[in-house]
């Protein structure tokens, strides 16, 4: 049996290739329906065929990527700031000689806690994290050295000390977390899959975030779905009966899926294919 591998957040799934008539990049030119079913995209004409398109990382996640990929990006402005107003609070308290009570450990400040059990796949993601724990480490340690240097009457001293690092390491650090924002926006380039059941008419598209490889397997290497709740996978259901077994190889795994199992007709129940100067028909 040939298959393709595909990323959906941080899961891998597996289509028979006789699945697939093709992928495309995701655009959002898609005409909506009403409907209950959030997975749901809406409709996109493939050759005449008005094709349902599904969010399989709903499916999957109970949350899209773009969705959770946002929440990331919003995590690490947010503490972005936090580190900007510490330095600011450390500030206060080398020239003003106010209280400091802000965490001094690295791994006990928000960004900490997140970065010591943040896991990715996303291996451009993890070189830019990679360089993070240097500077991270070396402005808090700031705290104890600076606050030392004004209990001993070395005020000019931390001063002095509190700009070269802010003009540096300081600095470091934020480019970090800009670069690390820019990497999960400009990373995810979703793509449409549209699969078949009769090899020629699409049945339906599904949303994923990223083509990862083909591989061949043997029936008696697909495991029962009992496995999959070993490795973290929560099935409702619902989507229980669109996984066919668990692919597990050394170390990886996928999950293979049955596309037929996700299409509901009445998805298109008031469907009317409209024309559009951008996109033709769909």
């Amino acid at each position: 049996m040939d298959l393709i591998n595909f990323r959906v957040g941080q899961k891998t799934i597996s289509l028979k290739i006789l699945d697939i008539l093709l992928t495309e990049r995701y655009e959002g030119d898609l005409t909506t329906l009403p409907n209950e079913n959030p997975s749901f995209l809406g409709v996109k004409d493939y050759m005449g065929t008005p094709t349902p398109i599904f969010d399989l990382g709903i499916i999957l996640n109970k949350q899209s990527s773009y969705d959770i990929n946002n929440a990331l990006v919003e995590l690490l402005k947010n503490r972005e700031e936090e580190h900007r107003q510490w330095l600011q609070a450390l500030e206060r308290s080398v020239i003003k000689g106010q209280d400091f009570d802000k965490p001094r450990d690295p791994k006990q400040c928000a960004f900490g806690q997140w970065f010591y059990s943040f896991k990715t796949e996303n291996e451009d993601l993890k070189a830019i994290l990679s360089r993070f724990e240097e500077p991270h480490n070396r402005l808090h340690s700031l705290a104890d050295k600076l606050l030392t240097l004004c209990d001993q009457d070395k005020k000019q001293q931390a001063v002095t000390m509190l700009e070269r690092e802010r003009a540096t390491t300081f600095i470091k650090l934020m480019r970090l977390f800009e670069s690390a924002r820019e990497q999960i926006s400009l990373d995810h380039k979703p793509i449409i899959v549209f699969t078949t059941q009769d090899g020629h008419k699409p049945h339906i598209g599904l949303l994923v975030d990223q083509v990862e490889d083909n591989i061949h397997c043997e029936e008696d290497e697909i495991k029962s779905l009992s496995e999959i709740t070993n490795i973290g996978f929560e099935i409702d259901p619902q989507t229980k009966k669109m996984m066919q077994g668990l692919i597990k190889r050394g170390n990886t795994h996928s999950v293979l899926i049955d596309p037929s199992s996700i299409f509901r007709p009445e998805h298109l129940q008031g469907y009317e294919p409209e024309e559009t100067e951008s996109y033709g028909l769909f």
